[in-house]
């Protein structure tokens, strides 16, 4: 679980460096390739929305 709020915590300090749309665009991508990446971080971060201002 660790390991997990890890990734969760280095994602959401990587997205702050973005634009919005710049955001949105990595979420996309990352939704469209690595699907089940995308599915975990949903799951342990269901409010992932909220990152995306």
């Amino acid at each position: 679980m660790e390991r997990v709020e890890v990734g969760v915590d280095a994602v959401k300090e990587f997205l702050s460096t973005l634009t919005s749309d710049e955001r949105w665009g990595v979420m996309v991508e990352m939704e469209q390739t690595q699907p089940v990446m995308f599915g975990q971080l949903v799951a342990v971060a269901p409010d992932w929305v909220e990152w995306m201002g």
